[in-house]
């Protein structure tokens, strides 16, 4: 993965030092061209006053001041551009090709150019996609990585186990990386789509596609409605052919939960839902009699943006039966248990953050950042990872090398504060950066 990432990268920087190069000669070409065409020019008004047939009696002197004073838009264009290129240094395509990180000698400048005559544009927009694409799963891929790995490095999720250790690592990665997003949010990764507890820009700040993109919580929503759909029909492959057991009706339960919430929680999102519940006010004749009803008409304040407490409740009740939820074991239980009270600590602090919303509705495009989204990214993020621990092979490891179920908690609670930690600088040094390269350029660049 890090191997194709450079590649293409390398690829797509010496197609724009080659592009730069070709804009840069072009534009020479056409200064010199603009030079010679101001200096004719100059020579043909010469030659003009020159053979003047006398009507005017005014000196040469006034005669030329007035040749000077004639507006000529053309000629300051030209003598414009000639500026540009004059002030011009001569070393600017070495010093772009430096802040590419490229080396100012001939011959790699050489190679580059050759390359990038070689790539059309179709092949670059491609090339930029896959690049696109790679950087945007490259820490998915490499979460994946770490999970199958250690599963082959510990020889787990062997024979029917591997139906709970899929079920355990891809519902515990889901809330894991659930956390990692509401992380973002509280930072204001998605503030341009309104997701960072803001007002949602319009369409003149951000581009429509983004102006069109839904509520943060109807996402939520349809993730949910997602998860439950497609676990209804999976919670009995572990016993696939034998008789179902409480246990397995406790599971497909709390997929149905999942799956009529988050299609509760979608509707709840909808707008045109939403005008159709206000039908019985809006369209009575006594809605519009007089101009003070109008006025109390509006849509309130809470309109815009969004209220919705149904993600939250689906995974506070998620909770709420896991910490109760019985297994075959005490170090299981009590596993168990303790990434179910961290989700029903996400819940509370999910409702805390509307609380404080509908008290002091969001007024700026600027990212609220509550604080109540730290804890509920904290309890998301650690309580994904223990979920994944909660598997049986794991857990008879544990009792095998006698080990307590507090060891996978405290772990846990150590390395989610240095995750978090570490985004939070990560993303830091990428707005840094994104305004070091903001910064207007001189030079060629500049031109």
């Amino acid at each position: 993965m890090i191997l194709a990432q450079c590649v293409l990268r390398v690829v797509k920087l010496v197609a724009s030092v080659g592009r730069s190069e070709a804009r840069s000669e072009e534009q020479e070409a056409f200064l010199q061209f603009a030079s010679e065409d101001l200096a004719q020019q100059e020579q043909i008004h010469a030659y003009r006053y020159s053979n003047d047939s006398g009507h005017f009696t005014a000196s040469v002197s006034s005669r030329s001041q007035s040749i000077s004073s004639m507006p000529d838009p053309h000629g300051e264009e030209q003598q414009r551009k000639l500026h540009e290129y004059e002030n011009t240094p001569p070393v600017a395509v070495a010093d772009y090709t430096e802040k590419l990180c490229l080396p100012g000698n001939a011959k790699v400048q050489r190679l580059a150019s050759r390359i990038s005559a070689k790539l059309c544009r179709r092949t670059i927009k491609i090339l930029d996609v896959i690049d696109s694409t790679v950087d945007c799963t490259s820490l998915l891929l490499g979460f994946v990585a770490i999970i199958s790995g250690a599963v082959v490095y510990g020889g787990v999720f062997r024979g029917n186990s591997v139906f709970n250790g899929l079920a355990h690592s891809v519902k515990g990665g889901i809330f894991f990386w659930y956390g990692l997003l509401t992380l973002g949010r509280w930072m204001g990764c998605f503030a341009d789509m309104g997701w960072a507890w803001n007002l949602k820009p319009p369409v003149g700040m951000v581009s429509h596609r983004l102006a069109r993109m839904p509520s943060a919580e109807f996402v939520e929503s349809f993730v949910i409605f997602l998860y439950g759909a497609s676990n209804v029909w999976l919670e009995h492959l572990a016993a696939w052919g034998s008789a179902w057991s409480a246990q397995d009706y406790e599971h497909v339960s709390i997929s149905i939960l999942f799956f009529g919430g988050g299609l509760c929680g979608m509707l709840v999102e909808s707008e045109k839902v939403r005008d159709f519940l206000n039908t019985t006010v809006v369209a009575s004749p006594a809605a519009h009699g007089s101009q003070r009803t109008g006025e109390l008409l509006t849509a309130p304040k809470s309109y815009a943006f969004s209220l919705n407490p149904l993600p939250g409740l689906i995974i506070l009740l998620l909770g709420v039966m896991m910490s109760s939820h019985h297994q075959s074991s005490m170090v299981s239980t009590a596993v168990h248990k303790q990434w179910g009270i961290l989700f029903v600590g996400f819940g509370l602090a999910r409702a805390v953050t509307y609380i404080m919303i509908y008290i002091s509705p969001p007024t700026s495009y600027l990212p609220s950042r509550p604080p109540s989204e730290l804890i509920s990214s904290f309890c998301l993020i650690s309580g994904g990872l223990i979920f994944i621990a909660s598997n049986k092979d794991t857990v008879a490891a544990m009792e095998q090398y006698n080990i307590h179920a507090m060891f996978p908690f405290t772990v846990t609670m150590g390395f989610t504060a240095f995750l978090m930690a570490w985004e939070i600088i990560a993303l830091a040094v990428k707005g840094w950066a994104l305004r070091q390269t903001q910064r207007p350029n001189t030079g060629l660049s500049a031109a």
